[in-house]
């Protein structure tokens, strides 16, 4: 549309600008409130026609789950210096670890119980000698 034929450029000079009283196109009253207010009510017509999904819940909220306590085969050494362990036997149940992973490397031959243990730490425990307890 061209500039010279636009409403404002009729209006120059009058205050409404054919709106009737000064209040009546002034702020969000104007448009039945800001965003989504009135949408239960005034505006319902407009949530049920064009955002049906606009309301109630979606989808679904993972369930939580627990990690198990890990410690690596490679910290095994400083577990017994740490606890000042003489012998070479650590029950890792009872230290409060779940499961034995295989990450770091074995000198001595241990003999641990644990309850769950990954394959490449058993192959990297027996290996060195000693073995795994399943608990």
């Amino acid at each position: 549309m061209a500039t010279k034929d636009r409403k404002i450029r009729k209006m120059r000079g009058s205050k409404t600008c054919g709106y009737g009283s000064k209040k009546k196109h002034r702020g969000k009253g104007s448009k039945g409130g800001k965003g989504y207010a009135g949408s239960h009510k005034h505006k319902w017509t407009y949530i049920v026609k064009y955002e049906p999904d606009h309301f109630g819940k979606h989808g679904f909220t993972p369930v939580k789950r627990k990690e198990a306590k890990t410690i690596n085969v490679g910290e095994l050494e400083e577990l017994l210096k740490k606890n000042s362990l003489e012998k070479n036997e650590i029950d890792l149940t009872e230290l409060g670890y779940e499961k034995l992973l295989g990450k770091g490397k074995v000198t001595k031959p241990f003999i641990i119980m644990v309850k769950e243990f990954s394959e490449i730490a058993k192959r990297k425990i027996e290996s060195a000698g000693g073995k795994i307890i399943k608990e």
